[in-house]
């Protein structure tokens, strides 16, 4: 029976922390984000500029220490390290519900988005698996000798690491964001008819001015039992509104692109029916310009020989947006729009996606652009 509760709890808490591992580092830039997020929280942004090799670290350790628990090697040195790690994570995502601080935790990337309260109620199952784990831990036996499972382990680690490294330099293997392949962007923004909007509830405080008496009541009792009628009852302080049912909300909804003036070009710019290249560099100030020479070269031959509409986006300030494009000759046309859309269309600084009609055709990381010739194949010898 023992015996049989130790497996459970080893082959579930081994399969849990490879796969969190596995989603996240699908996306470790992604991720990087959630983490400047907590950093922000607990002010220690100087740790931005190492989210990103923080991201990969974090998602390799937790496959490697999944792997690593289900083969049986080195398991007290294990059990220990992920102990350490589900409290960590029970802390931050207890922290993260509390306080309301950040929303989602990031734990499984964007392919299962959970709420933090979510979040820490899996750490606190987690933590039971783990403890059981912790008190049996010497008696976790390895699958294969102890030789054989530190090999096992180094060529986990390289795995591990390289599975990050190869998602954050050519984009996401699954991509769960809203601006996959295939997806209509104008279409993902819309609100259909009939879709039930958010549900709140007002609570308010009252006072009785002549018994000093008080009372909370929400909106629907403040308006059924008639109370406001009754002058001797005063509202003190201001009403407080929860959330008590999420309604439908759109998948896109902090999209606006716009030229150097304000004005808005969504409609122009996602209703296009031919292909137009949209490049997307949110910051400019940390862009690799190599690539963007690149993918300029490539968009002059499109622009004369196919007419194609070319467009940057950023969400660099105009005046030192249009000073680099004038600096690099860039023929695209300059729209500005939010960094943080912009970072989850394309997982790249410069990423470039293929458009039209509103639809992502294609997009890659600039380690991977098409040349010139191949997209003429692949897509504009089509059109």
């Amino acid at each position: 029976m023992k015996n049989g509760l130790v497996w459970f709890c080893r082959i579930a808490v081994g399969l849990l922390f490879i796969f969190s591992g596995l989603i996240k580092a699908n996306d470790p830039l992604g991720f990087s984000y959630k983490l400047e997020e907590y950093f922000e929280v607990f002010h220690i942004t100087f740790l931005n500029g190492f989210a990103l090799s923080l991201s990969i670290i974090l998602c390799a350790l937790e496959m490697l220490l999944g792997f690593a628990l289900l083969v049986g090697t080195r398991a007290v040195t294990v059990v220990w390290g992920l102990l350490l790690l589900i409290i960590f994570f029970g802390f931050l995502t207890f922290y993260s519900a509390y306080f309301k601080v950040v929303q989602t935790c990031g734990c499984f990337g964007d392919a299962i988005p959970l709420t933090p309260w979510q979040s820490f109620s899996k750490d606190m199952v987690l933590l039971v698996l783990v403890l059981v784990l912790f008190v049996n831990r010497k008696s976790i036996h390895g699958l294969v000798k102890q030789k054989t499972g530190d090999k096992l382990l180094i060529g986990a680690a390289i795995v591990s690491v390289g599975v990050g490294l190869y998602t954050y330099n050519f984009l996401p293997v699954l991509d769960f964001l809203p601006y996959k392949v295939g997806a209509n962007i104008l279409e993902e923004m819309k609100t259909p008819p009939g879709a039930k909007p958010d549900e709140f509830e007002i609570t308010y405080h009252l006072k009785n001015k002549k018994s000093g008496e008080t009372k909370v009541m929400s909106d629907k009792e403040y308006l059924s039992t008639g109370i406001w009628k009754d002058a001797n009852w005063e509202v003190v302080g201001t009403p407080e509104s929860k959330l008590i049912k999420k309604g439908f909300e759109p998948k896109i909804r902090d999209l606006s692109i716009q030229d150097a003036n304000g004005n808005d070009y969504n409609n122009e710019l996602l209703t296009n029916p031919f292909y137009s290249l949209v490049i997307v560099a949110y910051d400019l100030n940390k862009t690799n310009t190599a690539a963007l020479n690149r993918v300029n070269a490539v968009a002059i031959n499109l622009t004369q020989n196919y007419n194609t509409r070319t467009i940057l986006l950023t969400s660099t300030a105009p005046q030192t947006a249009q000073a680099f494009a004038k600096e690099h000759q860039l023929v695209s046309e300059l729209f500005y729009a939010d960094g943080v859309p912009l970072k989850s269309m394309v997982r790249a600084n410069p990423g470039i996606i293929l458009m039209r009609d509103g639809v992502v055709i294609n997009k890659w990381h600039y380690h991977s652009l098409p040349s010139y010739d191949e997209l003429v194949k692949d897509y504009f010898s089509k059109q």
